[in-house]
């Protein structure tokens, strides 16, 4: 059974050592003094730059610096206006009363960093290219409602909906919205679309264009001459580095200084308390819709189709499409101590999928932590240790699994404590840890990538986008599947499809009563928790590891933590 000694092994012989007198080399100034440059470090490194072609939040950040939305969403999940002249309402007559459109306004004059202009055109085109199966795009969700895209004018897009539509502010907002350019990306709109050079090399309307793009490892940025406000620009220079990990990248910032900027810092909060002593930085954690979560894999990872492809709706999963081995599985994960050990302020322990806004919350999820009934559980579905070697099996079927994750400290350990609780109750674990540029990297043509999912189990983290959660629980429709048919670019990576779920969803999308679609995201979020659909584990906030000297950051959960990069400064490091 579950001991809480062993836990605390785990902890103390797997926690990274901290030398908080060392300075690697660093000045005692700590960054380069010359407030032209800034020095992000993303230890999860971008891989590619174009955001409708990866599911990583680590190359949506580094393509976020150079294309734009229409609109994005600030902390307070107000709209606010980037590409787009001003915000859509029924009031300006932008927003159709009886939700089939939405017209917006661009800005006029706008230029692509190669000097092309910008137009209606290219939002019309980024439609029918994320539209287009053959081209495989990961966002595509986000646009399903969508029927058509019309350029009224160089400055005007009507986007018109299928049906009724409460969430006219999803398609081409935040980060999911990245406008592309036609003339660069029109001899690509199929199955080519990979090939194309601006995938490493895009243009853009944002403030800062990539001139050095080294996958996995570095980005390099100048001014972008061509942007609305280039003059309002404040660094000449912009770099991302990659690699390393993540407590290597917290150090860098808060402790030595040879960074301004670190993102994702999955570090324990005993070594980033540790590492703030250094005085050169502080940690910014804010909570909003990211999940730390257990993901089942209802395909068998072991079992090839005629092509050699696992993870095929051909082979169901020989146990994990029982619900009871589900169950039991999730009764024995300690949620509690994964997010007060491991995460401290920056993790709360949950059993929602669905976490903000507020009002999609369901006040009915919960977890409980409880090895003795998970055994009971197992017992009662005939799952029994008949070979005597402390794993449970039936029907010449043994419970053992392959659990995949990212490389992180946290990760690691969140690992090592779940295998011990599973293999107190009877069932065998293997841990896979993969790099995350792989992991998340999107690469249709790797089975080490959560979409082609080849293990069991995964472990990772996401959230809505939008403060319309529409997007976000369509990822267990059964149209999100994963599978070789799509060329692995749904979003549904467990291949978990249930009529009901999908009805309920199809009932939220045209729901426009906004009390009764609020209930009907807290149905589909009880029904994914209450089937074991997913386990979810952590209420994860974003941290990121920010020097003094850098100001202007303006965070928000709904999009990426570079959408204002324009707006960032170098100072002194005093209070302002």
């Amino acid at each position: 059974m579950f001991d809480r000694r062993f836990l605390a092994l785990i902890l103390s012989g797997l926690l990274p050592i901290v030398g908080c007198a060392a300075n690697d080399g660093a000045s005692e100034s700590g960054v380069d003094s010359d407030p032209s440059t800034l020095k992000i470090l993303s230890w999860q490194a971008p891989t590619i730059l174009n955001p409708h072609l990866t599911v990583g939040f680590k190359d949506w950040e580094a393509s976020r610096i150079t294309l734009e939305p229409l609109a994005t969403f600030n902390k307070d999940g107000e709209l606010v206006p980037v590409l787009a002249a001003e915000i859509p309402s029924q009031e300006n007559r932008g927003v159709a009363a009886d939700g089939l459109s939405v017209t917006w306004n661009l800005k006029p004059d706008l230029l692509w960093s190669d000097g092309e202009p910008f137009t209606a055109e290219d939002v019309a085109f980024t439609y029918a290219l994320i539209a287009n199966a053959e081209t495989g795009t990961t966002n595509a969700g986000a646009y399903e409602t969508v029927d058509r895209v019309e350029a009224i004018d160089d400055t005007t897009v009507k986007v018109t909906f299928k049906a009724p539509t409460p969430a006219w502010s999803l398609p081409f907002v935040g980060a999911v919205g990245s406008v592309l350019p036609e003339h660069v990306f029109a001899d690509y709109n199929g199955a080519n679309l990979r090939e194309a050079a601006a995938n490493l090399m895009p243009i853009g309307t944002g403030p800062y264009r990539v001139v050095d793009f080294k996958p996995g490892d570095v980005v390099v940025y100048e001014p972008n001459p061509h942007y609305r406000e280039a003059e309002s620009l404040n660094f000449d220079r912009v770099e991302i580095k990659g690699g390393g990990d993540a407590t290597s990248a917290a150090r860098a910032v808060l402790q030595t200084g040879d960074a301004d900027l670190a993102d994702n810092l999955q570090v324990e909060p005993q070594v980033l308390a540790q590492l703030e002593e250094g005085g050169k930085g502080t940690v910014l954690a804010s909570f909003g819709p990211l999940l730390e979560r257990l993901e089942f894999n209802y395909t068998d990872p072991d079992a090839a189709n005629a092509d050699g492809i696992v993870s095929t709706l051909e082979f169901p999963h020989p146990f994990l499409t029982e619900a009871p081995v589900r169950e039991a599985i999730s009764l024995a994960v300690d949620r509690e101590t994964i997010a007060t050990q491991l995460y401290g302020k920056a993790g709360e322990a949950s059993g929602h999928f669905l976490l903000e806004p507020a009002q999609y919350k369901s006040p009915d999820a919960e977890f409980a932590f409880d090895p003795e009934q998970a055994i009971a559980v197992l017992e009662e579905a005939g799952w029994t240790d008949t070979n005597g070697n402390g794993t449970r099996d039936k029907g010449g079927v043994e419970l053992k699994l392959v659990f995949q994750t990212s490389v992180t400290p946290v990760r690691q350990k969140t690992q090592e404590i779940i295998k011990q609780t599973l293999e107190a109750i009877g069932i065998g674990v293997e841990l896979r840890s993969i790099d995350a540029s792989v992991l998340f990297s999107g690469d249709a043509s790797n089975t080490d990538t959560l979409q082609r999912f080849t293990a069991d189990v995964q472990m990772y983290t996401t959230g809505n986008s939008n403060p319309d959660p529409a997007d976000y629980m369509k990822t267990y429709t059964c149209g999100e599947l994963s599978q070789p048919e799509t060329s692995w670019s749904g979003q549904n990576f467990s291949r978990f499809c249930d009529p009901a779920y999908d009805a309920l969803w199809d009932a939220a999308s045209t729901e426009l009563d906004p009390e009764k679609r609020a209930a009907l995201f807290v149905q589909m979020n009880d029904l994914l928790v209450s089937q074991f659909a997913v386990v979810p584990l952590v209420h994860r906030a974003d941290a990121i590891g920010v020097s003094n000297g850098l100001a202007g950051l303006d965070p928000t959960p709904w999009d990426r933590m570079t959408w204002n990069i324009a707006e960032w400064r170098k100072t002194d490091g005093a209070a302002e």
